[in-house]
């Protein structure tokens, strides 16, 4: 079988798609600025949005190549999946087949300068809704007992205050030995890691760019275990694998 165009050529559109992340967040800085905003820092990743457009849309032309109709992908609205803990949370990218979850992801980002919030944030929010999915799951939520394909990837600002290794308090009992004098940077690979590790997520992907070098494209993966290419290579296998089993007569 033929290399997918998409992964023979995962490289460049994933340049693209990082281009596209700092170019995105470049025009809502300056929009806010023009309009006389007030949001400063990192929170403007948050609520300017967007930012992670260029990278579902390519693994939407992912799955598309693993035989997905593209009817069955949703982005940009009806994103809301039950829980058990809450009515409902809405995730960033999903994938329903004849009333079925096929897939889900969480595709984040943090840029500085407030990296010690922001991570307790993130760490917290991907945990919760991992928990709250698989339990919802569990409860026969999603109609089927086929189990879905779970991913999360993160891209985080190359910078000093994230590569600078910083304390940690210890006022009662000792943090895990590889969380000390470790850089935010470290923390998000071992929080990436161990989401899959203790199958929280099915795959998961670590990206570094700064907003200099990102507008040419350019990036970072600290990690070989957490590359946007195993992430894209494990979602595609998956899909592929699910449509095989739904063509069984």
């Amino acid at each position: 079988m033929p290399i997918p165009s998409i992964l023979a050529e995962l490289p460049k559109h994933t340049r693209e798609a990082v281009r596209f992340y700092w170019k995105t967040r470049l025009s809502q800085s300056r929009k806010q600025r023009a309009a006389g905003g007030s949001d400063q820092g990192s929170r403007s990743a948050v609520t300017g949005g967007a930012q992670m457009d260029g990278f579902i849309a390519l693994l939407t032309k992912l799955v598309v190549e693993a035989g997905i109709d593209p009817a069955n992908i949703y982005h940009k609205n009806s994103l809301e999946l039950p829980g058990f803990f809450r009515p409902n949370k809405k995730w960033d990218f999903i994938i329903v087949v004849k009333g079925q979850l096929v897939a889900a992801l969480e595709a984040k980002s943090q840029v500085g300068p407030s990296f010690g919030n922001n991570f307790n944030n993130r760490t917290e929010e991907a945990m919760g809704s991992a928990l709250d999915l698989w339990t919802a799951f569990r409860e026969n939520a999603f109609g089927s007992t086929v189990r879905p394909w779970i991913g999360y990837m993160f891209l985080l600002e190359d910078c000093p205050r994230s590569t600078t290794p910083v304390g940690v308090k210890e006022p009662h009992f000792k943090v895990f030995p590889e969380f000390r004098d470790s850089s935010y940077a470290k923390r998000y690979e071992l929080f990436c890691r161990r989401l899959v590790r203790e199958r929280h997520y099915d795959c998961s992907a670590f990206l570094m760019s700064n907003p200099e070098k990102g507008l040419r494209g350019d990036y970072s993966e600290p990690a070989p275990d957490l590359t946007f290419h195993s992430f894209a290579n494990s979602l595609f296998g998956f899909v592929e694998t699910f449509l095989r089993g739904q063509t069984k007569p």
